[in-house]
């Protein structure tokens, strides 16, 4: 099984690992046939961008790799943005997977729009409670 070198760098120097404090989007999802677990944490401001992102995964080193490339591509992106990010350019940017890791970047893709869902349940939640009446 080949590694592309792009893959090895981020296994062995991932970016944006740990949690997020101040997160307000957080997405798990696991794989039962791996063992793999992703979590995402994200920051989004009041204009919709992911102004931080980060995880925290528990699998290999594509695992590992995919999230940590997820998250730089995610950066300084739209919620809109965001929800187009797919599998398949997760694989592009690191330059390919081997066939029997592909599930790796769906995971990726399932914790990022497990955050996005978050984020928009409590968000639409926050939305309503923010109206003010002014009554004279």
């Amino acid at each position: 099984m080949l590694y592309t070198d792009k893959v090895i760098e981020n296994f062995q120097n991932p970016k944006n690992v740990g949690e997020l404090e101040d997160a307000n989007a957080v997405g798990e999802v696991g794989s039962p046939a791996c063992g793999d677990i992703m979590k995402m944490f994200m920051k989004i401001n009041d204009d919709g961008v992911i102004e931080d992102i980060s995880f925290k995964t528990y699998g290999c080193g594509a695992a590992i790799a995919t999230s940590s490339v997820a998250t730089e591509m995610l950066k300084g992106k739209t919620v809109e943005e965001a929800r187009k990010l797919t599998n398949q350019q997760v694989i592009d940017e690191l330059g390919g997977l081997p066939p029997v890791k592909i599930h790796c970047s769906v995971l990726a893709e399932e914790a990022i729009q497990a955050a996005l869902d978050d984020y928009e349940k409590n968000h639409k939640k926050g939305e309503s409670a923010d109206i003010e009446i002014e009554v004279e």
